[in-house]
């Protein structure tokens, strides 16, 4: 009986005590266990963790992947442009252009210089921005004038904005942003703040355009994202001589830099045509534009070899093709030009061979 206590007493204290164990391994954390050949399943732990490092960082590389396969795809255009569905494009000429259309005029006489399907019309993009400035300049809205951005100044485009709703600008900052940096948000803006709003800015820009004799051409919203907004190379061409005429819009269409309070930052904004800061050009005016449905359109006001001309480019493919179009036809006039001045060498009768 007393070793029948005794075993009872021993198997009580080794349950109590495993109780204990049990409890303390709940409460007190895990310490690294020694990897050694003893220690089987320390190599097992370090094992998977080896295996969920690399699983993470197959994750990580994928998600990178994944994101710049998405931004790739939203940059590529979704849809063949106007010019192209048209087949104008495949319209020779002999500077071998890659732009649809192409227009070059003397500014001051209105001679054709060079033409590549003149009579096309199609979607002119940004370009459209010249005709908000001419409407809100001769508007005579004050441009010192606080504007302040709204979530109906928003637009779908294919570049963020950081003209979020809240940023306060003057008129003037948002006319040069809209010439110089091609801001849609900013265009809008103009646009809706224009007495009646932007349906009263619409017809307003679609007036002056009948009163410019811009017969071939409509216009659907101030910041040219839609494809309704088109024109041909000859309306244009009325467009920037008359947008020329106003000082302010030059100026605008040709500065490189605007520094502009958002928030707490200072956001630094330059101009979309690279050709400004180019010391072999002298451009009084110019305008880029972009859409899928117009392709790359560039207009330009510039002094070549002491002539004044316009260059309308439309639809042209390519991110830069425009601007090796644009220079192009620049060697063309200066080699055109040379010719034409060259001197004629008077012949003397010395220099007859006399006739037997």
């Amino acid at each position: 009986m007393i070793r029948a206590c005794g075993v009872a007493l021993a198997l009580a204290a080794a349950v109590a005590t495993g109780v204990v164990d049990a409890q303390t391994r709940r409460t007190e954390p895990a310490t690294a266990q020694p990897r050694t050949a003893a220690n089987p399943v320390a190599k097992t732990s370090a094992s998977n963790r080896a295996a969920a490092a690399k699983k993470s960082v197959r994750t990580s590389t994928a998600k990178s992947t994944v994101k710049k396969q998405r931004r790739s795809v939203v940059r590529r255009p979704l849809r063949p442009s106007e010019g192209q569905i048209a087949g104008l494009h495949r319209v020779a000429d002999p500077l071998e252009l890659r732009s649809s259309v192409a227009y070059v005029v003397d500014q001051d006489t209105d001679e054709i210089l060079f033409e590549k399907n003149p009579e096309a019309i199609l979607p002119i993009a940004s370009i459209t921005k010249l005709m908000t400035a001419l409407v809100t300049v001769e508007a005579g809205l004050p441009l010192d004038e606080q504007l302040v951005v709204t979530r109906s100044d928003r637009t779908i485009d294919r570049v963020r904005s950081r003209l979020v709703p809240g940023v306060k600008m003057t008129r003037g900052q948002a006319l040069q942003l809209a010439l110089m940096s091609s801001e849609n948000h900013a265009a809008q803006m103009l646009g809706r703040t224009y007495p009646g709003g932007v349906s009263s800015f619409v017809e307003a820009m679609n007036a002056k355009a009948q009163l410019l004799g811009m017969h071939d051409s409509r216009f659907a919203d101030p910041t040219g994202l839609s494809a309704q907004n088109r024109s041909s190379p000859s309306d244009l061409v009325r467009l920037v001589k008359a947008a020329y005429e106003h000082d302010v819009i030059r100026d605008y269409s040709v500065d490189t830099e605007l520094a502009l309070s958002v928030g707490k930052r200072v956001v630094r904004y330059g101009s979309t045509n690279r050709l400004i800061s180019n010391p072999d050009w002298d451009i009084g005016l110019q305008k880029t534009g972009f859409i899928s449905a117009a392709g790359r359109c560039m207009v330009i006001s510039a002094v070549v070899d002491g002539q004044r001309v316009v260059m309308v480019l439309l639809d042209s493919v390519g991110k830069y093709s425009r601007i090796g179009d644009a220079q192009r036809i620049r060697d063309w006039l200066v080699a055109r030009a040379a010719t034409q001045s060259k001197p004629t060498i008077p012949v003397l009768a010395a220099d007859v061979a006399p006739q037997l």
